[in-house]
């Protein structure tokens, strides 16, 4: 009699947990789900952007003019570690570009701020500066040493992308 109660046993917990995975199964089917991404949560960066511009000994830039599918997506001000200012973007088509600022030696800051992307020996003309081209495993990035700091636009986004950030940057 012992026998049969142990086969018994051992064939009601699997037939428990057969019905359970069927219905686990059903419940995955028919309740719905959204695997998509999250949309991209927009940031308002008009605060920062004023406190960065009182605060910083240099002239902190940012975009004006981009279309509204431009959505600014990070911002942050710091003062104490080289008046860095840094504002994030993603572009109409998905890809991330970053304004980067700070009085930081400007060949640690551009390694940081690029991801490591390396000079080359191209150069771009934007308005009345002239920018250096880096390249990068992650990042590229346009980069523009003036008085006292360094301006970095770099990202995923192709070099196109990163041109009408820079076209579009403003610094008051």
């Amino acid at each position: 009699m012992a026998r049969t109660n142990g086969k018994q046993s051992v064939r009601d917990m699997i037939l428990s947990l057969g019905l359970i995975g069927l219905i686990a199964g059903v419940i995955y089917i028919f309740i719905p789900h959204d695997d998509s991404e999250p949309p991209l949560k927009r940031v308002d960066y008009r605060v920062e952007l004023l406190t960065a511009r009182r605060a910083a000994s240099y002239p902190v830039a940012a975009p004006a003019g981009l279309p509204s599918a431009w959505t600014a997506t990070s911002v942050r001000y710091d003062g104490s570690q080289f008046d860095a200012w840094h504002l994030g973007f993603h572009d109409p088509d998905g890809q991330y570009v970053a304004i980067e600022q700070s009085t930081e030696k400007p060949a640690v800051f551009i390694d940081a701020a690029s991801q490591g992307a390396k000079e080359t020996k191209a150069t771009q003309r934007i308005g009345d500066q002239t920018w250096q081209r880096y390249e990068g495993d992650h990042y590229d990035a346009l980069v523009l040493k003036s008085h006292g700091s360094t301006t970095v636009v770099t990202g995923t986004a192709p070099f196109d992308r990163l041109t009408k950030m820079a076209q579009a940057l403003k610094t008051s």
